[in-house]
């Protein structure tokens, strides 16, 4: 069975946690080996392209090294920081959670809203959703104005974040006509399954997404 690496870029134990329990109907459901890993000495929270730029090193070495361990790998910041580096390091297949979650998200409906962290974030989304071509389909990115620290439960809690998602997701659907909605933020993964109760569209999860694919990618040995 394929073993697949999903790391985390933060050195953020609350976002690794969450992701690595995310991640368990897929190790159950199908029987594969998830490790989910974070870094250490990175920022605590991917917020900038000054943090995107300073991860990308590191991952690229922390997938050399773990090469012989593992049958693919997935970056898991919406950013996808290192993403072509960390390809270059390796033979295996590497999936980052943005662009993965993406396709996934135009393959469930026609117009693509995305929930983000902060208003920080937007210009890095809208220039990947350029460099993919996908941004006519992306019919918005509203932030919820949180930080990591916030969606792994700061002062308000996880009930307040809850709250503020929805009504962002709200506009989303109602004012913006998104029919399918993407977490902008790994960080997010708890809020899912809620999220999309209360809203009535698909709501994806990129670390999902693209541990989907990369187990796909591994048992098709898309590698070679």
């Amino acid at each position: 069975m394929p073993r697949v690496l999903v790391l985390n870029p933060n050195s953020n134990p609350a976002v690794t946690e969450g992701i690595d329990s995310a991640l368990d109907g897929l190790r159950h459901d199908l029987g594969v080996t998830l490790d989910v890993a974070g870094l250490t000495g990175t920022p605590f929270g991917i917020e900038s392209q000054r943090d995107v730029d300073a991860v990308a090193g590191p991952i690229a070495r922390h997938v050399h090294d773990h090469e012989g361990a593992y049958d693919a790998f997935v970056i898991a910041c919406f950013s996808d920081p290192g993403l072509h580096g960390a390809r270059e390091a390796t033979r295996k297949p590497v999936l980052g959670i943005a662009s993965s979650g993406l396709l996934t998200a135009l393959a469930l409906g026609e117009a693509v809203g995305v929930v983000s962290i902060g208003s920080g974030s937007l210009p890095r989304h809208h220039r990947l959703y350029r460099a993919m071509g996908v941004a006519p389909r992306i019919r918005a990115d509203l932030p919820v104005g949180a930080s990591v620290g916030d969606l792994a439960g700061g002062s308000d809690g996880p009930d307040g974040m809850q709250n503020a998602m929805e009504g962002v997701g709200r506009r989303l659907v109602a004012e913006h006509g998104c029919d399918v909605l993407v977490l902008g933020c790994a960080g997010m993964t708890r809020y899912r399954a809620p999220l999309e109760a209360a809203l009535g569209v698909p709501v994806v999860d990129p670390a999902q997404a693209a541990t989907g694919m990369a187990i796909t990618a591994a048992v098709l040995d898309l590698s070679s």
